[in-house]
């Protein structure tokens, strides 16, 4: 494949800190990379270099090597609240807008909607439609999913999976990155480095990389005990050496220094959450409207000890305000238990001073450091932190308090990979009951039981199982309802000779006339112990193994009702 750019020699430094310096690579035509580095190495600013909207401090150079259309997703889309979508987005290209008008459509958007009038992840959207439309061949994205729902990450992720662009990305989303690109790229210490294939390939090409690394370390380690004995000769002895050997000996002495600590982070040190009660949060026929708007109707669920549920929804529908009306809500039908801890993580819950050191809203060095904040950041103010470093330090303040309940508002938001792996360690050893409310899907297979689906109106379903078991049990039910659709149309008449006088009607034998009648009272049986069930799975108060052995009972008593009934139905056109 062409190469479309090459970058060399580009640098960038704030202050003192310097986030990269010299680095260089390729970019050919097709690849489609995701780049990984923790929050705060760089990654935003790279991009923007990329992309014309900032500048290398070393010079450096930035080649395209073909005249080719480049568009760019930053995190924070700039707009006119006071314009409406169509304004936003549409220019004077005819075909250009006919296209955004699609991709609007597809993502749930009219034109004429006022900027001003969109929840956070409708304004995302309107950006991705405005990146789309353009029809680039070389787009670069700055956490493409944050804030999206799963239907508009799902739709993107489509999108360019079968896209002939070229794509340079930032993503924390494991399954959206393994799904669209075909390659990684990590920035670490300052360096790049290339690895062909999905995330594990490149987890498992790190680790080579670290391992070899280290060794290198140790041989290097043992050369600098010698070199040390040396240093350490008496003046007279040391004074007639080289003075390059002296130099030398401090250049092996700051490569000895930089060996990897592969040890995996535990938080386990920071407590496993205070000692949880029986009662929880009980919630008897809860509603909740705001304009006229149902979000909340007739939810009536206790929750319980160690219990790990998500909750996912489209935007805008209701999830964060059933999260609030949990926690805060002064409602007689939301009953709290006493010997509740919890700890929120809000999505607008920042409230750092800026002027504010690392160490003065943390106070605890170790935890600090467990959590990513090297010794030489702790005296850093606030006001100079990355956005995901600030994430990173507001999770740590309501961790550190060691909650027994946890509710997590879309954490993995602006959190690097190697941070939402830490977190994701931490909550699996988490001994307290877990609420999410996330769009990673990846995040929710690993750490919950079963999901609350918002499906809108006010309707809240449970779903027993983590969110690819609940999308694969979407796409069965969705294709099933379109094959029966089909079957129960009418089917155009063939053009044949007229048939012949129907010969009389046949009736029933004596042993189907036995067996319609043993199907009617199989029938209202397995009704009754259908509706029985259903009791059983909205009412909130079995345990998870009662729940479960209902949920697997209830399918399979579904698929006999339906073999029963397709069977009645023969025996009754008879």
């Amino acid at each position: 494949m062409p190469s479309y750019l090459q970058i060399e020699n580009i640098s960038k430094s704030y202050g003192p800190k310097v986030l990269f310096e010299n680095i260089a690579f390729n970019i050919n035509e097709g690849d489609k990379i995701a780049l990984i580095a923790p929050n705060g190495t760089g990654k935003t600013s790279l991009m923007r270099i990329i992309a014309g909207k900032d500048k290398s401090d070393s010079g450096g150079s930035i080649k395209f090597l073909k005249e080719i259309r480049i568009a760019f997703l930053e995190q924070e889309f700039e707009h006119n609240p006071d314009l409406s979508i169509g304004e936003t987005v549409f220019s004077g290209d005819f075909e250009q807008e006919l296209r955004a008008k699609r991709i609007l459509d597809e993502l749930g958007l009219r034109p004429e909607q006022k900027m001003n009038e969109l929840s956070g992840g409708e304004v995302k959207r309107v950006a991705i439609t405005q990146m789309l439309a353009q029809d680039a061949d070389f787009l670069i994205m700055d956490e493409p999913t944050n804030h999206l729902d799963l239907d508009a990450i799902e739709y993107l992720e489509n999108y360019l999976k079968h896209s002939r662009c070229t794509l340079f990305m930032v993503t924390h989303d494991r399954y959206f990155l393994d799904r669209v690109c075909n390659t990684v790229m990590e920035m670490d210490r300052g360096a790049i480095y290339i690895y062909k294939g999905d995330y594990e390939n490149f987890l498992v090409k790190r680790d080579e990389r670290i391992a070899n690394y280290n060794a290198e370390t140790d041989k290097v380690r043992n050369v600098l005990r010698r070199e040390l004995e040396w240093m350490h000769a008496t003046p007279c002895a040391r004074s007639g050496k080289a003075k390059y050997r002296k130099q030398a000996f401090w250049e092996l002495k700051d490569r000895a220094e930089q060996a990897y600590v592969t040890k995996e982070i535990s938080l386990s040190e920071m407590g496993g959450g205070s000692r949880l009660g029986t009662k929880i949060i009980n919630c008897r026929d809860l509603c909740f409207s705001y304009d006229g708007k149902p979000y909340i109707s007739h939810f009536t669920y206790n929750f319980q000890r160690y219990e790990r549920v998500g909750i996912v929804g489209a935007n805008g529908v209701g999830k964060s305000t059933f999260i609030n009306l949990l926690i805060n809500g002064d409602l007689p039908s939301i009953q709290r238990g006493e010997s509740l801890k919890i700890g929120y993580y809000r999505q607008s819950g920042m409230t750092f001073d800026e002027d504010e050191t690392v160490l003065e809203v943390v106070p605890d060095t170790h935890l600090l450091g467990k959590f990513l904040f090297p010794h030489d950041m702790l005296n850093n103010r606030i006001s100079r932190l990355s956005g995901g470093e600030k994430r990173r330090l507001y999770l740590l303040t309501i961790l550190m308090k060691d909650p027994n309940v946890l509710v997590l508002d879309e954490p993995t938001n602006d959190l690097d990979i190697v941070t939402l792996n830490i977190l994701e360690e931490y909550l699996l050893e988490f001994k307290g009951t877990l609420i999410i409310v996330s769009h990673d899907r990846h995040f929710l297979d690993r750490l919950v039981d079963h999901l609350f689906v918002f499906c809108g109106d006010g309707v809240i379903k449970d779903f027993i199982g983590g969110y690819t078991e609940y999308r694969s049990f979407i796409k069965d039910y969705e294709a099933e309802k379109k094959r029966l659709a089909a079957a129960s149309r009418p089917q155009k008449a063939a053009q044949v000779p007229a048939a012949p006088a129907p010969a009389k009607p046949r009736k029933l034998t004596y042993k189907e006339q036995k067996e319609l009648e043993q199907l009617e009272k199989s029938m209202e049986s397995l009704n009754a112990e259908k509706l029985e069930l259903e009791a059983l799975l909205n009412g909130g108060t079995s345990d998870y193994q009662q729940i479960r052995t209902a949920s697997e009972r209830y399918r399979a008593l579904k698929d006999e009702l339906d073999v029963a009934e397709l069977r009645w139905l023969e025996l009754s056109e008879i």
